[in-house]
C-alpha cells in the first residue's frame, strides 16, 4: 500500500514550490524550507553584491558539505564503538595483570 500523500505549498526565497509529499514527511519538508530561507538570508546579509544564483550556490554548497560530514560521522560511528570496546578490554586486561602482580 502506498503511503498517504499530502499536497503542500512552500515559499523558498522568491519561489513558490507546490508538491505532494508523504504525509509523515510533511514537517520535514516545511523545516527544510525554513532552513533554506534562513541560510539564503544569512548569505544575502553578508554578500550584498551577490546575485540570487550565487547565493543559492552558497546555500547548496553549505548544505552538501553538512550532508557529507553527517554521512562520514555515521559511517565512522560503528568503528568508533568497536574501538571503545577494544580499549575497555585492553584496559581490563592490563588492570587484571597489574592486580595479579601486586597479589604475588
Amino acid at each position: 500500500m502506498l503511503p498517504a500523500k499530502q499536497h503542500i505549498n512552500l515559499q523558498i526565497g522568491a519561489h513558490n514550490v507546490s508538491l505532494d509529499v508523504p504525509r509523515e514527511a510533511e514537517p520535514l519538508y516545511r523545516n527544510a524550507a525554513v532552513t533554506l530561507n534562513e541560510r539564503y538570508q544569512y548569505y544575502q546579509r553578508r554578500m550584498l553584491k551577490a546575485s540570487a544564483e550565487q547565493l543559492w550556490l552558497y546555500v547548496a554548497l553549505e548544505l552538501a558539505v553538512n550532508l557529507h560530514a553527517d554521512a562520514r560521522e555515521k559511517s565512522l560511528k560503528p568503528i568508533h564503538e568497536k574501538l571503545e570496546v577494544l580499549n575497555q578490554l585492553i584496559e581490563s586486561c592490563l588492570q587484571n595483570e597489574n592486580n595479579e602482580g601486586i597479589v604475588k
